[in-house]
């Protein structure tokens, strides 16, 4: 027998194929669920590691570039020094006083450019140290970090093995499932069940009430979802509607209420 193409099925058939592959998403997401936030936490701490690591190595350039000033500092220093020395000496060969006069301001300021830059380095090693412990702390955070991001994998890769062999199975499933459906009516479907806090794109009557919203719905569009010859939404929440019978559902009957008791009426016996 030739095989339907997805235009071809009736609305019974529509709807009896979207509810099954609902079921097997459900389970997919049952899956996930058993993941819970375990893929979140992994990535978020992947994320802060690599932040963590660029901190670091600001850092350590910070401090590269504070110890290449305080290099330059004291060679400058170290050159003040010397010229002071060099123009002490030469005021022993001075012919006037104006040439002792310049070479002694000479002398005043080099001696204000060293005392300048000792202020300059205690500055800077007062950075470099901040720096340091700064670097420190980082190192640690990043060691601990890498620690919780190492035993969430080792979480996540269990639970992963325990269910890769089975969610490969149920994708498998849904997506030759999805291949017999309509691409119109299973876009919609998946645009549903996309925007549902349950992941629920196609329910049953339950209950004379939507199973994804409990909103009632009333007799007659009840009876039209029982007909299975057009597919219905729910009016308040969108999703699509199935009988339960179609969907396989048992649901239990209300209990009938029961007749009231007729009361006796006694009659005055005839005096």
């Amino acid at each position: 027998m030739a095989k339907k193409e997805p235009t071809e099925l009736t609305v019974e058939e529509k709807l009896k194929s979207l509810y099954q592959l609902q079921t097997i998403l459900s389970e997919i997401d049952k899956i996930k669920i058993l993941r819970g936030e375990l893929p979140l936490e992994v990535k978020d701490l992947e994320d802060e590691i690599i932040g963590l690591g660029t901190r670091i190595e600001n850092i350590t350039n910070d401090i590269k570039t504070i110890r290449e000033s305080i290099v330059a500092i004291k060679e400058e220093s170290e050159q003040a020094n010397r010229s002071i020395a060099k123009y002490t000496e030469d005021q022993n060969n001075v012919r006037n006083n104006r040439e002792y006069d310049l070479l002694n301001k000479e002398i005043e300021y080099n001696r204000l450019i060293i005392e300048h830059n000792e202020k300059k380095l205690n500055e800077a090693r007062h950075n470099e140290k901040q720096k340091n412990e700064e670097l420190d702390r980082a190192k640690i955070q990043l060691d601990e970090r890498q620690k919780d991001l190492d035993l969430k994998r080792s979480e996540l890769d269990e639970i992963v093995t325990e269910t890769k062999a089975e969610e490969e199975k149920l994708r498998e499933q849904a997506r030759n499932l999805e291949v017999t459906i309509e691409a119109r009516l299973l876009s919609s479907f998946k645009r549903i069940r996309k925007n549902s806090r349950n992941g629920l794109g196609i329910v049953y009557v339950e209950r004379d009430a939507c199973a994804g919203c409990f909103s009632k719905i009333p007799p007659q569009r009840q009876m039209d979802i029982r007909m299975r010859k057009k597919i219905i939404v729910c009016e308040n929440c969108g999703r699509i509607m199935i009988d339960p019978e179609l969907a396989g559902v048992k649901q239990e009957q209300a209990a009938e209420a029961p007749a009231p008791k007729r009361r006796s009426i006694r009659r005055k016996s005839a005096e």
